[in-house]
């Protein structure tokens, strides 16, 4: 066997056996907060998934995407933080249902997301974070989709 296969299924195997041994608690929020997922406004799914406490709207939160989407079948949004977060969400109120991703971030992480939404048109983007402390960010953006993705 050559070196480099052998080095690669070392760490193959090293990963494997690691693997289940790291602190990963992820929350199934369809399950946890089903109404969440049904209701159309995002300022209602927010009270939904986070409660009725206080939004503070901040800066540390970078959320990146484009103004302008041509195409509302795939835009890309990336969510970035170094607060101490454990869970952050993303609503729009271009679709049926506001409640559109909510990532359960592992303990000792940082928020350093990349993904694609859907929107059948314009609206605007709203994120919640809930840090550790249980304090509430939020920060909006207005995404202006030419195409909808919804079949719109």
């Amino acid at each position: 066997m050559e070196r480099r296969k052998f080095l690669n299924l070392g760490l193959v195997a090293a990963a494997a056996v690691l693997a289940p041994m790291t602190n990963l608690n992820a929350e199934n929020f369809r399950e946890t907060k089903p109404k969440a997922w049904e209701i159309e406004k995002s300022a209602d799914a927010i009270k939904e998934m986070f409660g009725a406490g206080e939004l503070k709207t901040t800066d540390k939160i970078k959320f990146t995407a484009p103004k302008l989407a041509e195409n509302g079948a795939s835009i890309p949004i990336s969510l970035s933080s170094d607060l101490d977060i454990e869970t952050i969400a993303l609503f729009q109120d271009a679709n049926p249902r506001a409640a559109t991703v909510v990532f359960s971030v592992p303990e000792g992480q940082k928020v350093d997301y990349s993904f694609r939404i859907k929107m059948r048109q314009t609206a605007v983007v709203t994120i919640v974070a809930k840090a550790k402390d249980g304090t509430l960010y939020t920060l909006s953006k207005e995404i202006d989709v030419s195409i909808g993705g919804c079949g719109g």
